[in-house]
Parts: C-alpha cells; sequence; structure tokens
C-alpha cells in the first residue's frame, strides 16, 4: 500500500480555509496536543508545516472516519507497505501514506471532526519529526495477566517532563530513571542470591530503551557481590544478509544450532567459540553450515557465573528458554525513545538522513511491537518500565525473592 485510499465515508474539511488562517488555528489546537508547541513562535511552526501543506490547500483534504483510521494503524499491512527512501526532486521524502494521514489528522482537528482526547490516545506528535505517529500497545491484557494484573513496585515517572522536549540525551534520561533503574538492579541480584550460577540471563528491549547502559550497569552490580561476569551479544550468530531474506531474528536467520551448542557448552562452564558479525559488511565469519569461513577468527569468550545474552532473540523458542535463568525486558515507551534517537543517532552518530529515519521508526515499531516484544513481555520475568515507573516481576519470582 504506497498511499492511503479515498473511502466513500470521507468527508471535506469544510468551508473554504487560507494556509495562513488554518496555521493559526491548528497551532492553538496543537499547543494542547503536545506541550513543546508552546515553545514554538508561530512562524517556527508554520516552518515545519509548509513541508505537509497539501498542492491543492486543506480545503481538499477529505477526512476517513475514526473506525476506518483505528484499523488501518492497526493493521500490519500498512505499516509494511511504508516505504523507508521514497524520493522527490532528488531527496528522500516521507512516506506518501505518512503525510496523507498527517494531513487528515491535522484538518481532522481543527474543524472539529476528530476528538483531541481520540487522538492522544492513538497516536503521539514527534515534535522534531513533525508528525503523529501510532502508538505502540505493549501492556495488553494477556502480559498484565501473566504478571499477576498489576506491577510488583510503581514509582514517581519522572519521564513525563520529556514531554515538551525535541531530542533527549542519555544523562537526563538515566536521572529520570533512576529509582526503577535501583529497583530492577536490586531484583535481579536477589534472584542471582536465590539461585545460585552458573546462569544465563537474558536483557531484551527496543532500540533507544537504553538497555545497553543498564546491562552494563547490572555487570557491575553483579561483580560486587563476588560473581564474575561475561556476555554474549545475540548478534554475532547472525546469518550473512544475504541468506536471511529480511526474515525476524530466530531459527532461520542465525547459526541457531551453533548458538544452542554454545550456550549449553558455556553453562558447563567451559570456554566458547562464537561467530563474529561484521556489521559493516552484514557478513558472519561462518558460512551457512556454520562452518569457519577461511581467513576468519571466531569470538572467544570465557566461562563466567552469570552470562548475559543481549540482544532480542526470541527467548520463549523453547530449545532457548528453558536454558535461561531470568528472562528480562527493559522497556522505554517509543515517544521517548524517538527523542532519544534524535540526539543520539541523528545529532551524533549522523547516522540517518531524516526523512529516512522518520520513515523507518513509523514503520518499524508497530511491526516489532507485533513480531518481537509483545510475543517476550508475555513469557519474560520481570518488565522495568522506565516510562511508566514501574517494575513488573511474575508471581512465581516474587515469591522466590521474597523467600531468599
Amino acid at each position: 500500500m504506497s498511499g492511503m485510499d479515498k473511502s466513500p465515508n470521507q468527508q471535506p474539511l469544510g468551508a473554504a480555509t487560507t494556509a495562513d488562517d488554518f496555521s493559526v488555528r491548528l497551532f492553538e489546537v496543537m499547543k494542547r496536543i503536545n506541550e513543546g508547541i508552546e515553545d514554538l513562535e508561530l512562524y517556527e511552526f508554520r516552518y515545519a508545516l509548509d513541508n505537509l501543506i497539501p498542492e491543492a490547500g486543506w480545503d481538499a483534504v477529505t477526512l476517513e472516519g475514526q473506525e476506518e483510521i483505528e484499523q488501518r494503524v492497526r493493521n500490519c499491512d500498512f505499516f509494511t507497505g511504508i516505504q523507508l527512501r521514497p524520493r522527490a526532486g532528488g531527496r528522500i521524502v516521507l512516506d506518501e501514506s505518512i503525510v496523507c494521514l498527517n494531513r487528515m489528522l491535522f484538518a481532522g482537528m481543527v474543524n472539529g471532526t476528530y476528538p483531541e482526547e481520540w487522538i492522544r490516545a492513538l497516536f503521539y506528535f514527534d515534535l522534531r519529526g513533525f508528525y503523529f505517529v501510532p502508538r505502540t500497545v505493549y501492556f495488553t491484557d494477556e502480559v498484565r495477566a501473566h504478571f499477576g494484573n498489576k506491577p510488583y513496585r510503581c514509582f514517581e515517572a519522572k519521564q513525563k517532563r520529556f514531554e515538551r522536549y525535541q531530542e533527549l540525551g542519555y544523562k537526563d534520561f538515566k536521572e529520570a530513571n533512576a529509582e526503577i533503574d535501583q529497583a530492577f538492579i536490586g531484583c535481579v541480584r536477589q534472584v542471582i542470591l536465590a539461585r545460585g550460577s552458573p546462569m544465563l540471563i537474558t536483557l531484551a528491549g527496543p532500540t533507544a530503551s537504553g538497555k545497553t547502559e543498564i546491562t552494563e550497569r547490572l555487570m557491575t552490580a553483579i561483580q560486587e557481590i563476588g560473581r564474575k561476569v561475561t556476555t554474549i551479544e545475540v548478534d554475532n550468530f547472525l546469518l550473512d544478509r544475504e541468506y536471511r531474506d529480511d526474515k525476524p531474528m530466530g531459527k532461520e536467520s542465525t547459526h541457531f544450532d551453533l548458538f544452542l551448542g554454545s550456550l549449553k557448552v558455556i553453562l558447563k562452564g567451559e570456554k566458547i567459540a562464537i561467530p563474529r558479525y561484521d556489521f559493516v559488511n552484514a557478513t558472519s565469519s561462518h558460512d551457512i553450515n556454520s562452518k569457519l569461513k577461511a581467513g576468519c577468527t571466531p569470538l572467544e569468550i570465557k566461562p563466567a557465573d552469570i552470562i548475559f545474552m543481549e540482544g532480542n532473540f526470541p527467548f520463549h523458542i523453547p530449545e532457548i528458554s528453558s536454558l535461561i535463568g531470568l528472562k528480562a525486558v527493559y522497556l522505554t515507551d517509543d515517544p521517548i525513545r524517538l527523542k532519544r534517537k534524535w540526539k543520539r543517532d541523528i545529532d551524533y552518530r549522523k547516522k540517518y538522513d531524516p526523512a529516512y529515519f522518520r520513515n523507518r521508526f513509523f514503520r518499524t515499531q508497530f511491526l516489532r511491537g507485533e513480531d518481537i516484544y509483545r510475543p517476550l513481555m508475555k513469557g519474560c520475568d520481570i518488565i522495568a518500565d522506565t516510562t511508566g515507573a514501574t517494575l513488573w516481576v511474575t508471581p512465581e519470582l516474587v515469591e522466590l525473592i521474597s523467600l531468599d
């Protein structure tokens, strides 16, 4: 689906509206949608809006019904249809479907067709990207039921103050998460003391959620109680990109048998040699049959008391799940992660073209939530929800650490 097809139920915006009049009205509405808009002058707001003004004017925008929009943004086909690098005038531009959706939301808010409460419930507005992105629902009824329908501990949700930020650095992010991080680290240490070692711990989470940083702090905390720690980066087991065919992380996209065997060996207290993945060229040190290629060198990992398996490998796969002593998900909601990625990947790393970056984030978050994160959440032992400032622990694990 390259664009948003018009439906018979679409309605026109209404009375003729000049671009200036429309922007004034939208500016006032958007201040209630995202408080960061209050930090802009009207002319700055217009600079951003100019990129989305329809050629035929705002009166030409037709509006779908709320139910149709809800169905659209809950449909995998809509997101898989998003183009990452559409071009116009020799440069990458925002995908047509995203532009069309945002024009409808802007027009529908201005003429009162779409209630602001409905907009806020279904979307969040990224100020720097200047576009609405559908909210990803992570805590489904099934996930909540897995944790006894209530969090283990709750803290002040300090990430709320970031709503008006256009980008977010790690220092502020870490400070806001201090309480939930301390509780999460403490809980992991209790599990280690209760269950003993060697133990394999998986720590998964969406991009820019902070999982790499919290892993480093966990390792330090565990070493402080006298345990040796090492890590296995799951991505090193990826096949060459040409063999993966865009398959999700799992048996068909990795050296799975080698991966499984390596975990069993290191849990026996023995050294392992694993593939070395070249992230620049997207190639593995091992061939399709998991044999070391000529001239390549594997990675050697020494045994330890605690082995961290970092990455979003589907640890609900039975062969893997049975080996894991603790499954954790470190979660940060999409609007906050997007602010972190603007700072980290665009400002610092200069990793992406901004239009490509917006298309990519819009497309992938729903799909990864569907394919990766919700399945992990309903099968894990602990979730640290930094945005909600809640620690979720399964009833079985609560009983274990309470007895410790």
